[in-house]
């Protein structure tokens, strides 16, 4: 069992359901250090005070908020603590919603909730109970110290904590600009409901990786291999970024026939689909890259 970081209980009504929280994100960051391209030593960072260029130590170090332009407030560690909400271990529910109403941008950070001892039943009652009303819900909960807004969803046999962010953290629709007139005809839209029938398969999050992260490491490894331990490459020309081509018009109803007809079309791991013809393959201009790079 993994480590839980608090034991408490999912309270709505009178009910009280023992459960125990636990984060269900595993970061797979690349964690790289800067070093001095002379002699590879690590390089630190400095604190500087910005108007004299003289380096300050920790103890001169206060925290501020800039209420106007080059105008601040000083904060103290007790004004952080008597700011701070009370570390209660209960999951308050506040409200049931529908699931569906909640925008996916307002979800943020995912935690597992276990059963604890004897809070098998109420656990499996809440579970059940929101997956058949196919309702969220909505809590108050605290995390390391801060109180969050979250939703609690049935996912299999386990209920999911997922905290949000606050409304005031989302940025309005409208500050941006949105074709207006831009209508998509009839035609169109049947067309591109045939490539989402022909694209559509179970969801299977296993099958997508990150290629990117897996592309470093593996280049990580062939340097070390290689012996290239204390030298800073320089990127070849064969790596230059691609020039930007500026806009163009696009055929939509052309792109989708061709989509429909197995051109283009590609899996979440970057293959072909499996409808793709080889007449396709022959013309598609990603495949013809990928033989000259095996070349």
């Amino acid at each position: 069992m993994p480590r839980a970081l608090w034991k408490g209980a999912v309270s709505f009504g009178l009910v009280h359901v023992p459960v125990s929280l636990h984060s269900a994100e595993k970061r797979n960051t690349l964690d790289f250090t800067l070093l001095d391209r002379r002699d590879f030593a690590p390089v630190g960072y400095k604190r500087v005070n910005k108007q004299t260029g003289e380096e300050v130590s920790w103890d001169q170090i206060v925290k501020g908020y800039e209420y106007e332009d080059g105008s601040y407030v000083a904060m103290s560690d007790e004004d952080f603590r008597q700011a701070n909400v009370e570390a209660t271990q209960t999951v308050d529910i506040l409200a049931f919603v529908d699931a569906e109403d909640i925008a996916p941008m307002y979800f943020d950070t995912p935690y597992y909730l276990s059963p604890t001892k004897r809070g098998e039943k109420g656990y499996a009652l809440l579970r059940e109970t929101l997956r058949r009303s196919k309702k969220a819900a909505v809590a108050t909960v605290v995390i390391r110290t801060r109180q969050h807004i979250a939703t609690l969803l049935p996912v299999g046999p386990m209920l999911v904590l997922n905290t949000l962010r606050y409304d005031a953290d989302i940025k309005a629709i409208d500050e941006f600009e949105l074709p207006g007139e831009a209508r998509a005809s009839a035609k169109e839209v049947d067309m591109a409901l045939r490539l989402v029938k022909e694209m559509s398969e179970k969801w299977k999050p296993g099958k997508y990786h990150d290629g990117y992260r897996q592309d470093i490491l593996a280049r990580i490894e062939k340097k070390v291999k290689a012996g290239e331990t204390h030298e800073v490459a320089e990127p070849g020309a064969e790596e230059e970024a691609p020039q930007r081509k500026g806009a163009e018009v696009i055929d939509l109803m052309a792109l989708l026939k061709r989509s429909v007809a197995g051109e283009g079309v590609q899996t979440g791991n970057g293959k072909p689909h499996r409808k793709t013809t080889r007449r396709a393959r022959a013309h598609n201009p990603a495949s013809s890259h990928e033989k000259r790079k095996r070349a």
